[in-house]
């Protein structure tokens, strides 16, 4: 080893020892008779102290240390006359007694400094750069403790780790597949999973009773923040179970990960059904540390000659506490928030209630104090709340007040990033209609189970069969989600025919697994969790980029290796692919 000791470990206890440590040049301070270097590994900074009296050659020698430098040191260590308790090695230092530079640097792109210079494309292009700097080392070894802490639970519990291939074949079913081509089949082609699902399906029957894998899945999907072309998920799955034990069992992955983690129990999990999610948060990852729910209060409003309302399939409010003192100004900024393309509300209506118990709205000319009252009472409003409201199609309205609640919850600072609120939401619709297709799309994927009660309706009316599937949901995030599944041939033969496949349709995408269905699949069920997105929502972040190694842009390129790239015209011959269209590359 070329260091007795890392930069991050050294205390008072250390007083006299002769250490060697290795880093990187944080920071250089030259003090005419001394120079102080701040030492940098991935542990922590020890200071450096180099004195020109003692040694003056040595002391030169430090002076032409640039940022970044890789040297070792060898010295002995001693108390800090200036202490930094900021850090945990800040009442120590290094009299230092030899040098030697293992690798100078060139001037960064940016500051190595927790609030770096550099903006976001400059950093993910030198990454192994932004890396150095402590929020970002930091998110990636909260994310290495996370994965460790899963295993050792999902061991604890004999779960087996199994790999499954990432070479697959392409299905019709979710996002687009990457699909790679095949020199040894021309014309052909493999494609890169989007989870393994079949695989851990055929896991069950071949008797591996509990498998989990932190896996790679691939979409090619367009991005946002908490999605990447590539992502991790926890994949899991378990024999002879019911919904009941798969809640348990994850439930207590994730108390656990965060007693871990965060040092915080989060207590039993309350169930929710989707049904109940649409209705009062009206999305199906309702963010529940904040009350403010959605209230209908459509037949309050009929019959008043306000056509806004009147014509309106539905009207919904909620209420604000302690708001009724916003300015016209305020009001006026949330109605144009809401008439924003990814709202596309045309309007909002509002109603202060004032603390003296008076009222005032902004349609006070079509309604009476009498019938602002009932509103208020129905949205459990009190002096000094301010209720909004908004009107128009039912699906489009329930999503637009969905968002004001997060917005005003923002605003409100009701979303605190310290606070953790989970639940599980249950009850999905096992189908949904797709009117471009004109055909029923499974909601979560083919093979889920319908629940028990639901399923003498698959034939009759599709549209109302329950899933038996389940998400769990931390402040507003969809962590992870699963099923049981289907493991009856015949009925999953009927759902394939349900989503459009013909037999031969299936029989080619699915033939595989339904032969496995003939020598004796057990119950089975599980879940998968976003790896990425649990590891932000640890860190109190919003993006998932930033607990990825080696993340993708906005654009899906990963700007430091330059890529996506043109392979050469020799490579897409080998491949059998058409050439025209390509460049030579070195």
């Amino acid at each position: 080893m070329l260091r007795t000791n890392t930069c991050g470990e050294l205390n008072l206890n250390d007083i006299n020892k002769s250490v060697e440590l290795c880093g990187w040049v944080q920071r250089s301070r030259d003090l005419g008779g001394m120079t102080f270097i701040d030492l940098r590994d991935r542990y922590g900074i020890t200071q450096l102290v180099f004195n020109m009296e003692t040694d003056s050659r040595l002391c030169e020698e430090a002076r032409k240390l640039g940022r970044e430098f890789v040297i070792r040191a060898k010295g002995t260590v001693a108390e800090r006359s200036n202490k930094n308790l900021k850090i945990p090695t800040g009442e120590i230092e290094i009299i230092v007694q030899s040098l030697e530079v293992l690798n100078p640097s060139e001037l960064p792109p940016f500051t190595i400094e927790d609030n770096t210079d550099g903006g976001d494309d400059l950093r993910m292009k030198y990454r192994y750069l932004d890396i150095r700097r402590n929020p970002v080392k930091e998110a990636l070894l909260l994310r290495a403790k996370v994965a460790a802490e899963t295993r050792v639970y999902l061991n604890d519990q004999k779960f087996a780790e199994v790999e499954t291939p990432v070479l697959i074949k392409s299905t019709p079913e979710g996002a687009r597949d990457f699909v790679v081509p095949s020199r040894m089949n021309p014309g052909e082609f493999y494609a890169l999973p989007q989870s393994p699902q079949t695989f851990k399906q055929l896991l069950m029957v071949a008797g591996m009773d509990r498998y989990y894998q932190i896996v790679k899945c691939f979409r090619d999907e367009d991005l946002r923040a908490d999605r990447q072309p590539e992502f991790t998920q926890i994949d899991c799955e378990m024999s002879f179970v019911g919904q009941e034990d798969v809640l348990s069992m994850f439930e207590g992955l994730i108390r656990q990960l965060f007693i871990k983690i965060k040092n915080t129990d989060i207590g039993t999990l309350p169930r929710m059904s989707y049904a109940d999610a649409m209705k009062h948060y009206g999305n199906d990852k309702p963010d529940i540390r904040f009350e403010m729910k959605l209230k209908d209060i459509k037949t309050l409003t009929a019959g008043k000659n306000f056509k806004v309302f009147d014509d309106a399939q539905t009207v919904l409010a909620i209420c604000a506490k302690g708001c009724a003192a916003y300015t016209r100004k305020q009001i006026d900024e949330l109605t144009d928030w809401v008439k924003r393309p990814q709202i596309g509300a045309n309007g909002m209506v509002y109603l202060r209630v004032n603390a003296d118990g008076t009222f005032k709205s902004s349609v006070d000319k079509f309604y009476g104090e009498e019938d602002l009252k009932k509103w208020a009472e129905a949205c459990d409003a009190s002096g000094g709340d301010l209720i909004l409201i908004l009107a128009g199609e039912e699906n489009k309205t329930r999503k637009g007040m969905s968002e004001l609640r997060l917005e005003m919850g923002e605003r409100l600072g009701l979303r605190d990033r310290t606070t953790f609120k989970a639940l599980w939401v249950t009850d999905f619709p096992l189908l949904e209609y797709s009117e471009e297709h004109k055909r029923w799309h499974a909601m979560h994927h083919p093979f889920t189970s319908p629940k028990p009660e639901d399923m003498e309706k698959l034939s009759s009316d599709p549209g109302s069969v329950r899933a038996n599937a389940y998400d769990m949901v931390i402040n507003g995030v969809e962590v992870g989600g699963g099923s049981i599944r289907i493991h009856d041939k015949s009925l999953q033969q009927k759902m394939f025919s349900i989503l459009g496949f013909s037999d031969e349709d299936a029989l080619a995408q699915f033939g595989f697994l339904m032969n496995a269905f003939r020598y004796g699949a057990p119950p089975h069920g599980g879940i998968a969790f976003g790896f990425d997105r649990l590891c932000s929502l640890f860190g109190g972040s919003d993006s998932i980029r930033d607990y990825i190694a080696f993340p993708k842009n906005n654009s899906g390129r990963d700007v430091m290796i330059d890529s996506p790239s043109q392979i050469s015209s020799e490579q897409l011959a080998e491949l059998k692919l058409r050439v025209e269209s390509a460049k030579d590359s070195v």
